[in-house]
């Protein structure tokens, strides 16, 4: 059943989420179908340079990302705090990335003097504009629309190219948001489109395995001009803010070890990974079976029982969808 996206996100339960858009028909608007044999694979580059835009001017982070041939996966973090520190004339700079200013504004920022009722009815929609920099709805909406309206006419043709809204999971936990992240990252080998995780020209795993190499180089200033060759996409929130105890070494021996124990049932987990399983209850098959989970879409709310619990106080419920199973595998 749908629910109200304002029931879905609430920043007093997490301000992480998992997001999922996906083409209509699930076809191949983004990628080549096999069937056709048309590429559209350019269309992911559209994608991935909007989303550097605006997390460039959004109190909005992304942690994780993938970019595939019929939809996309992002793992975002929602900043308010950031947004409501914003100066009214940085609120208006980064509004006017991506939307166009109203005529007061536009005065504003040349220098204009507004007599008070102006100046006051500025800062009212200023007000307005800076809740909307941290809106889930609005950052997606800021993203799909125009990517939309290019391959509508680039297609010469009208209608949907998404289906119906976005999809968000809350993620309330450490061990909802690692999980989900590695299987965002994950997605492009699992899905065919690549072989090897640092060759998922479309998914931040790669930003992540680049960043881990060129820090092991010795030249400072080496290091910065591959990091300028290599940048491409939104930046990246550092690992150490969004799970506390996760190096980028760890994660990525994490992401690699989970993708090679799907072929090779005897790899053993990461010597710097055990630790951070184990504290998240996360040791043994448990990992796997989470980040699997993440495949269905019919969870709003991803967490432990007690997390999950508290949500559904939140909604006035006895029970949200999976309390049922965190119960069970906690008692194991």
């Amino acid at each position: 059943m749908t629910r109200p996206r304002r029931e879905l996100v609430s920043l007093d339960d997490t301000p992480f989420y998992h997001c999922i858009s996906r083409c209509v028909r699930r076809a191949f608007l983004c990628g080549k179908d096999p069937r056709s044999g048309k590429d559209l694979s350019h269309r992911k580059e559209w994608l991935l340079e909007r989303l550097q835009l605006l997390s460039e001017a959004y109190a909005i982070d992304v942690a994780a990302y993938a970019i595939l041939s019929n939809h996309y996966h992002l793992v975002l973090r929602i900043d308010a705090e950031r947004a409501r520190g914003w100066s009214l004339e940085e609120v208006l700079e980064r509004w006017d990335k991506i939307h166009s200013l109203d005529e007061r504004a536009r005065r504003h920022r040349a220098g204009e003097q507004l007599d008070p009722v102006e100046a006051s009815a500025l800062q009212a929609q200023v007000e307005v504009w800076r809740e909307r920099l941290y809106d889930l709805g609005w950052f997606m909406r800021d993203l799909n629309e125009p990517v939309a309206r290019r391959a509508n006419e680039e297609d010469g043709c009208t209608g949907r190219f998404w289906e119906g809204r976005f999809r968000s999971h809350a993620l309330l936990d450490d061990g909802a948001l690692l999980s989900c992240m590695a299987y965002v990252d994950l997605n492009p080998v699992r899905a065919g489109e690549s072989e090897f995780l640092e060759e998922s020209a479309f998914a931040s795993i790669r930003e992540r395995i680049r960043a881990w190499r060129i820090r092991a180089w010795r030249g400072r200033e080496e290091r910065r001009q591959a990091k300028a060759r290599e940048a491409k996409g939104p930046e990246l929130m550092a690992l150490e803010a969004v799970v506390p105890g996760v190096d980028l070494r760890t994660y990525v021996e994490l992401v690699e070890w989970t993708a090679r124990e799907e072929k090779v049932a005897a790899a053993s987990i990461p010597a710097s990974a055990a630790p951070l399983l184990e504290r998240l209850g996360l040791a043994g098959e448990e990992w796997h079976r989470r980040v699997d989970r993440h495949e269905g879409e019919d969870r709003w709310f991803w967490g432990m029982w007690e997390r999950l619990r508290q949500v559904a106080q939140r909604l006035g419920q006895k029970w949200v969808w999976g309390m049922g199973e965190m119960r069970r595998m906690e008692a194991t």
